[in-house]
């Protein structure tokens, strides 16, 4: 009887231990090993930024010359004022624009420079003496008198960060300074709307985040024919040549390069990096029949059929596929003998005078006819030389419209400079990169929001401490981001949004945030369950048997007493 009640006594503190071992130890273990690692994320700070609060500041000097304002105007100057304009774009966003406005007189060196026989002249004179900061303007105002403009024009836009504003004498006389001011306002603000951001521009650059209003036609087909901002571009030249037994084509491509596109690019060196490859294809047709127009004697492409030349050739065209960078494609044709000359018809079934087009967010394609080489006692193949400057021409207009450099018209009584050997004035640079930086922040916002907003709705995805790494630092780009263009340090606002972006895309995309997506609860009980069951289930019924007979025994010992 003792032996036995050892025996049980010995059971029970055995199952006992078991269980405590399992509870204590077993549980806490298998939970720590089996819970999935998230590491911490600025959850507050991504919430903040996605209500985006964006200041876009910009520093403006207007420079009275001799002549403008009269002595006792000129006793208020140097002035400083601030000029603020709110927009609400949607319940999220919100932009405000600020010019702090400095008016000064001019220097000697000034009016000296402001002497020159031409307005180009006294540009380049002015940009000699001070180069005005990335994302800056000056406005020099010149009495009516000056002969730098045409009497039809009162705005003259240079080719660095410099207008010239013609003022008549009448609006100086009998007025005040403020009054002066105050009518040369709407005027400079012209001014400031084609050199430096718009409104249109920037609410355009958000497109990927609001909803743009059905007023802005010309802005969303502007910003849909740019390709969307990157970090890198490839730009491919590609001379189809579809009847080498015709003409045996030479182009000098890497010459042509070097003159005409690597001085745009240098430029543009701030906004991205580029790449460029050039090809030669043989027997590479545009897969649309052009049509024969008697009444000219020459082959066209109508305006219709241009969208059914791209499928065919690009399937030709080849890519780099170690590189995810956007690939700008500018194709120059040469039609064949029996399709030669080839021109192009707009919609209005007019010529166009380039005979070339392009193709929103994809390249442009040139056609470029040479049957004036072959003459009556032509000997086939005909060597044929091709005027690069030519060619280049179209493609250097094509790639600046592909890269978001837009050329609007110009207002009533304006004249702009032509952009010089570079191709790209320094305020159209400027203009590109405020529209690159907010649209930089705005993607970069939206992707790490989503990407909180999924982290959070799904459990069971990982978030490593690369990923926390990632987040973090577009978090704090974005930040810098924000605060630059609050501050007007254009240079370093983009510099920080391509950083963003490059974070954020780095931890949206990272493949370990997929391991555990596809793994839900149930599946876990099907595996556990077989591995716990077996176990649990003694214990359990040991457990059950000592609780069942310590009522009993308290029942015995509470019958006794009684």
């Amino acid at each position: 009887m003792a032996t036995t009640e050892v025996e049980r006594r010995r059971g029970q503190l055995a199952a006992l231990s078991i269980a405590a071992v399992v509870i204590i130890v077993g549980v806490p273990l298998w939970w720590r090993t089996t819970e999935t690692y998230r590491a911490w994320l600025p959850v507050s700070q991504i919430q903040e930024l996605a209500k985006l609060q964006l200041q876009l500041s910009a520093d403006v000097e207007v420079v009275f010359a001799r002549g403008t304002v009269t002595p006792e105007q000129q006793k208020k100057v140097p002035l400083t004022q601030t000029q603020d304009e709110k927009h609400i774009v949607d319940e999220d966003t919100a932009l405000r624009y600020s010019y702090e406005m400095r008016y000064r007189t001019a220097t000697i060196m000034e009016e000296d420079a402001l002497n020159q026989p031409t307005a180009a002249e006294a540009d380049l004179s002015l940009h000699t003496l001070s180069e005005s900061p990335c994302g800056s303007l000056v406005v020099y105002v010149i009495p009516e008198s000056s002969a730098l403009l045409p009497e039809d024009v009162d705005v003259y836009i240079g080719q660095r960060r410099m207008a010239l504003l013609r003022i008549g004498a009448q609006m100086r006389v009998g007025r005040t300074l403020e009054q002066l001011l105050a009518h040369m306002e709407p005027r400079i603000k012209q001014v400031l709307q084609v050199m430096s951001f718009s409104h249109t521009d920037i609410t355009a650059a958000l497109s990927d985040r609001v909803r743009l209003s059905p007023g802005s036609k010309e802005s969303i087909a502007d910003s849909m024919r740019a390709f969307k901002s990157s970090p890198g571009y490839e730009i491919t030249f590609s001379l189809l040549n579809p009847d080498p037994q015709s003409h045996r084509l030479h182009w000098d491509i890497e010459g042509a390069v070097q003159t005409y596109i690597q001085p745009l690019l240098k430029k543009l060196s701030p906004v991205a990096n580029f790449s460029i490859d050039s090809q030669t294809l043989h027997y590479a047709m545009l897969g649309v029949n052009p049509r024969f127009d008697s009444s000219r004697g020459a082959y066209t492409l109508n305006a219709d059929s241009l969208a059914h030349v791209i499928n065919p050739v690009e399937a030709r065209l080849g890519s780099n596929a170690a590189s995810s960078d956007p690939v700008l494609n500018f194709l120059l044709y040469v039609p064949d003998a029996n399709h030669s000359p080839l021109y192009i018809n707009n919609r209005k079934k007019q010529e166009v005078p380039s005979n070339a087009f392009h193709s929103p967010r994809w390249g442009g394609i040139m056609v470029y006819n040479v049957d004036g080489f072959y003459g009556p006692e032509a000997v086939f193949p005909v060597d044929i030389n091709i005027n690069m400057a030519k060619v280049m021409g179209v493609f250097l207009a094509q790639l600046r419209l592909l890269l978001g450099v837009q050329s609007s018209t110009p207002l009533p009584g304006f004249l702009v400079a032509p952009c010089g050997s570079t191709g790209l004035a320094d305020w159209e640079l400027d203009r590109l990169m405020w529209s690159r930086s907010v649209e930089n922040v705005a993607t970069a916002t939206t992707t790490i929001t989503s990407l909180a907003q999924l982290l959070d709705q799904i459990g069971n995805i990982v978030i490593n401490d690369n990923i926390a790494q990632q987040v973090s630092s577009a978090v704090t780009s974005l930040q810098l981001a924000v605060a630059e263009l609050e501050a007007g340090n254009l240079g370093f606002a983009l510099q920080y949004s391509k950083e963003a972006i490059l974070a954020s895309e780095r931890a949206f995309f990272d493949p370990s945030l997929l391991h555990l997506l596809y793994f839900p609860d149930d599946q876990k009980f099907a595996i556990y369950i077989p591995l716990f069951l077996p176990m649990c289930v003694p214990i359990l019924l040991s457990l059950l048997k000592i609780v069942s007979e310590a009522r009993q025994k308290r029942r015995e010992k509470q019958a006794k007493k009684d």
